[in-house]
């Protein structure tokens, strides 16, 4: 029977399924049903106050965004995970469901991101980001900086001894203590927390020298001498950075030399 057909019987009972999958790949599954659900190896819990907004469903341009709302619970979404970061970016599905024959209807509603999050008491409402995959653009804007991602696959670069583990000494404010680093290297790098109470979290460097990192923001939990924690290099997206530490101005992507918008309005003798 098509999902046409099942909703339009008479009598139905439905449920909604969240899918989320985070970052660090923590998966888990929620449902407005009473009781919990198994769908495709994956285990929904009830989740009674979890509620969708508005959903639209449509042909066009752009993707569509809706909200989320739901109750804070210790064992599903808590509030200090959710307040850290933990769960944006995180992957959405919204999807209905019959709770008598789970996952014979299994209507994709909406899919996206977790965007902006928002918490009064106990419960919370998040933004869900629609994929706008024919909103981007056919060809990308020209930039002085290099537009591609260390390592990615415009950029090449073999990152192959470009991460390593390191043993945190400690944190103050966004001041973490590990020795032993090149100066420069990770700046505009990441770091990824391994052990500990932000183990999954990654975070981004702003700079570091030989006896530690700064980190564009302190990290959501408290964390240990001992912590151990997974270094990238990163890159400041320049030609001459690109050319002489990573042998890679063939693949840069970025136009260094092209005239800006400055070029209009010069004169002689300026």
């Amino acid at each position: 029977m098509s999902a046409a057909e099942t909703l339009a019987q008479p009598l139905v009972t439905l449920a909604f399924c969240w899918r989320i999958e985070r970052r660090d790949g923590v998966t888990i599954g929620l449902t407005s049903h009473d009781r919990d659900l198994e769908i495709g190896g994956l285990l929904y819990r009830a989740a009674p106050g979890m509620t969708p907004g508005a959903v639209r469903s449509g042909i066009g341009m752009e993707g569509e965004d809706s909200d989320i709302a739901g109750a804070l619970t210790s064992d599903a979404i808590s509030e200090r995970d959710l307040m850290a970061g933990r769960w944006d970016g995180a992957a959405l599905e919204l999807r209905l469901t019959q709770w008598e024959a789970p996952g014979d209807l299994w209507l994709l509603l909406a899919r996206g991101e977790i965007g902006a999050v928002a918490r009064t008491g106990a419960a919370f409402t998040a933004e869900l980001i629609g994929a706008a995959a024919l909103g981007e653009p056919v060809a990308p804007s020209t930039s002085p900086d290099c537009r591609a991602t260390l390592g990615d696959g415009k950029c090449r670069v073999d990152m192959a001894g470009r991460r390593r583990i390191v043993t945190v000494a400690g944190v103050e404010d966004a001041r973490v203590a590990a020795s032993g680093l090149a100066p420069g290297v990770y700046a505009f790098g990441t770091l990824r927390w391994l052990t500990g109470a932000n183990a999954g979290m990654c975070q981004a460097v702003a700079d570091n020298d030989a006896d530690g990192l700064t980190l564009a923001d302190p990290p959501g939990f408290a964390v240990e001498a001992g912590t151990l924690a997974l270094l990238t290099q990163g890159c400041d997206r320049q030609l001459a950075t690109c050319a002489a530490r990573f042998g890679n101005a063939v693949n840069f992507r970025g136009e260094p030399y092209l005239p800006g918008m400055d070029l209009l309005t010069r004169y002689p003798g300026a």
